[in-house]
């Protein structure tokens, strides 16, 4: 039977989601035989899992982390906001249903509970060492009654909890007093130590806080973690929408239930993105329709705000159009949806040559593709699909040349007059594509050519594990497990 080590935070963006995945790589270069754990995850990024089901984004690099394939077992709940209150409830992978907060809170968790507590004793039987991650704060005191994210998790495994804080927005020993305070004398006896992260400066000044810390709780600070520069993926709830006009204007419309926008990554680093809401704000050269979890509604909020025929207005004044996923749906003559906004028939933008008819069954998958878009002809591309649309086009985007490692010939997305659309989430994480992409319409202004600096996943993991090992006393933890 293998050891489980919880990683709680005295906040939501305190740092659990990283610092787990630090810990998965140290371990995991220690030898030991890690997989991630998060019982139920609130996220709109998501990404396919090995089965074919999806998970989040935080477990999915976890899992990386460990050197493992990303499995539903790592995060069996997975709650994707839908509005109005509501969200769609994902077990082990799959839709199950949408529900009301209240609803779930009163009906559902208990039996998800019951059932997402054999998966982690199936995870602690096979492996050496768990390594959980904690949802928001252990002692909120309208919701500690009904959680299944956090001391609960860690009694019914007996995990020793670290308890992480976010220094840098200040305040942080008064939340770990306040956590502690509220956390019954058993939870207590459960936290192996508190971690202060992202700190800028001498941590020798923070010693009077430690000292008081183990005085009241008897409980030793086991690391102070530096602010990192990092390009790993944060949380939803740390998600920041930078409005940054780089020498070309990439503008990306802020839908409602926008998802899985880490996708454009990539280009703020290469060039700057511009997050909008408003018709007013939209004069860029290059313009994002985004993911949905909400497709239509989204479609007919932009239809509402006038967001939509400001787009159009741009697109004839020489504006380049991008649909991905569900705004790629959305930039198509029609969408047939009886299966998430049961409305039917609704008109699209109109932008692409398509039509996508929603079914029941949802696809989730790696896929590898040919892009047959002019400017990056023949070019090998890979990303991923979730999506529940099926989409038919005259003028693909690109062809699927493999899904999950299988071979395949499929088309997918659409080519219009500038604009095109795709499914491929990640498609700018292929940096050679990023930079034929950037250049095609750098010339088009004038522009000298850039050279977009790509980097590795594996390398980032690496480096970020790297400063959280050199600061943090992993000895001491490894010792307190028994490892």
């Amino acid at each position: 039977m293998g050891k489980a080590l919880m990683v709680q935070g005295t906040s939501s963006g305190a740092g659990k989601s990283l610092l787990v995945t630090a810990l998965c790589r140290i371990f995991s270069n220690l030898g030991y035989d890690v997989v991630p754990f998060k019982s139920q995850n609130m996220s709109l990024n998501s990404a396919p899992s090995i089965e074919g089901g999806e998970i989040s984004r935080a477990q999915y690099l976890q899992a990386i982390a460990c050197m493992k394939k990303p499995s539903v077992k790592f995060n069996p709940i997975l709650l994707k906001p839908e509005g109005r209150m509501r969200s769609q409830i994902v077990f082990m992978g799959k839709p199950i249903g949408s529900v009301s907060a209240k609803d779930y809170m009163l009906s559902r968790k208990e039996e998800l509970f019951q059932k997402t507590m054999n998966v982690l004793d199936g995870l602690k039987a096979r492996h050496d060492l768990v390594l959980i991650e904690g949802a928001g704060s252990p002692v909120e005191i309208n919701l500690k009654d009904y959680d299944i994210a956090n001391m609960r998790v860690a009694k019914h495994t007996n995990a020793r909890v670290i308890l992480v804080t976010d220094i840098d927005r200040g305040g942080s020993f008064a939340s770990i007093v306040g956590t502690m305070e509220l956390l019954s004398e058993e939870e207590q006896n459960l936290v192996l130590g508190f971690v202060f992260n992202k700190f800028r400066g001498d941590a020798s000044l923070l010693k009077p806080g430690f000292d008081y810390l183990e005085g009241r709780y008897g409980k030793p600070t086991l690391g102070v973690i530096p602010y990192i520069e990092h390009r790993l993926p944060e949380e939803d709830s740390l998600a920041e929408f930078p409005k940054v006009k780089g020498d070309l204007h990439i503008q990306i419309i802020k839908l409602p239930h926008i998802s899985n926008f880490t996708d454009f990554e990539p280009l703020h680093w290469a060039n700057g993105v511009d997050y909008i809401t408003r018709a007013e704000e939209i004069r860029g050269d290059i313009i994002i329709v985004p993911g949905s979890k909400n497709t239509v509604d989204d479609l007919l909020w932009m239809r509402e705000n006038g967001i939509e025929d400001a787009i159009l207005q741009a697109h004839r004044e020489g504006a380049f159009v991008v649909g991905i996923c569900g705004g790629f749906q959305m930039l198509g003559k029609e969408i047939v949806d009886e299966v998430e906004s049961k409305r039917g028939k609704v008109k699209g933008i109109g932008l692409l040559p398509s039509k996508t008819v929603f079914t029941a069954k949802k696809r989730t998958n790696h896929l590898n593709t040919r892009v047959l878009w002019e400017p990056a002809r023949e070019m090998e591309v890979e990303g991923y699909e979730i999506r529940m649309g099926r989409s038919i086009s005259d003028r693909p985007f690109s062809v699927i040349t493999s899904v999950n490692g299988a071979k395949a010939l499929e088309p997918e997305g659409a080519i219009g007059e500038r604009a095109f659309g795709t499914y491929l989430h990640g498609i700018f994480h292929n940096f050679v594509f990023t930079e034929r992409f950037l250049n095609f319409f750098r010339l088009e202004k004038g522009l000298e050519p850039v050279s977009v600096k790509g980097w590795d996943i594996e390398e980032e993991i690496e480096r970020f594990a790297r400063v959280v090992e050199e600061n943090l006393d992993v000895g001491r933890i490894l010792g307190e497990l028994g490892l």
